[in-house]
């Protein structure tokens, strides 16, 4: 085993030319149709964010190339659906990678009927988010939700409280909402990692007198490090581009307190019918995620634990 200690082996399985022509014709058909459902329609509002294509006016279309994406940065009002973006992405990963890792915790021990409680963790992962966005749209609901009746009968407050018209708390009722959802996800991947880490290490440990907190920050903690950023990279991107929840419960309201980059750019596309601003939208928005993927990938880098 020396011999081949810090060597990469490659698989030397070669296929015979028949062979090939027939995994290529196999393949063929799925290459075929991603090829015309995605990368088609990533030409093509490409092509079209380099126009001034706005649709009340289709015989004045000129060529501004790069002249949407300049007036997109030059807007106050984009660099304030980025801001609100990155709170809300701040605060929904943040609160999910902390529940995520004290519920994974709670199910990683030996529990009676355990099977149970992973069953109940993981049931609001498996709603839809359209689905989710209208309970938390209707437990949120100002005259008749859930939240206010439970609130009001157990004397928490005196009066009912618009949970989603108050500028200053409908971010807090999406993140909510996003939190709910995708916490399960977090906590599962976590769990995941957790069955993996080695007893050797945990029992040399309580040996030598450490308590449950060490063995938890210097042993656990460290080998589980690797799956909490992918499950911080896996959230931060889609919360960055989070769509279905916010404009099912908010629309961007009240006084666009919760319209993020992806509500802007739809609402620039669609009701004001700039579809090549919408379009240099689109781009910036994949831009912003590439760069936040090139970040946690550098710190991907370290690898798991040894």
């Amino acid at each position: 085993m020396q011999l081949f200690a810090g060597r990469r082996l490659r698989p030397t399985l070669r296929l015979p030319k028949g062979e090939k022509w027939l995994a290529g014709a196999m393949i063929a058909p799925a290459a075929f149709v991603i090829f015309f459902v995605a990368a088609v329609p990533l030409v093509g509002v490409l092509w079209m964010s380099l126009y001034h294509h706005v649709l009340t006016n289709p015989n004045n279309q000129p060529f501004v190339g790069l002249g949407n994406y300049t007036n997109q940065l030059g807007n106050p009002d984009f660099w304030a659906a980025v801001q609100r973006s990155v709170v809300f992405t701040v605060a929904s990963t943040g609160i999910e990678l902390v529940l995520g890792l004290l519920l994974a915790l709670l199910m990683n021990q030996p529990l009676r009927l355990r099977w149970i409680l992973r069953g109940l963790v993981i049931l609001p992962w498996a709603l839809p988010g359209v689905s989710n966005a209208l309970m938390w749209r209707w437990i949120d609901q100002a005259q008749y939700g859930a939240l206010n009746a439970a609130l009001t009968q157990t004397g928490l407050t005196d009066s009912y409280i618009n949970w989603l018209g108050d500028p200053h708390i409908a971010m807090f009722m999406v993140v909510i909402a996003d939190v709910y959802k995708n916490t399960p996800l977090v906590a599962l991947l976590i769990l995941a990692a957790l069955q993996t880490v080695p007893k050797e290490p945990i029992e040399a440990a309580r040996v030598d007198g450490a308590g449950s907190f060490q063995i938890f920050r210097y042993i656990t903690l460290s080998w589980i490090k690797p799956v909490i950023l992918i499950a911080l990279v896996l959230r931060t991107m889609d919360a960055f581009k989070v769509f279905d929840t916010i404009w099912i419960m908010t629309k961007g309201g009240p006084a666009n307190s919760t319209q993020t980059i992806a509500i802007y750019a739809y609402q620039t596309a669609y009701n004001t019918y700039n579809f090549g601003g919408g379009a240099a939208l689109g781009y910036l928005i994949a831009l912003l995620i590439a760069v936040l993927a090139a970040i946690y990938i550098r710190l991907l880098r370290g690898g798991p634990a040894k």
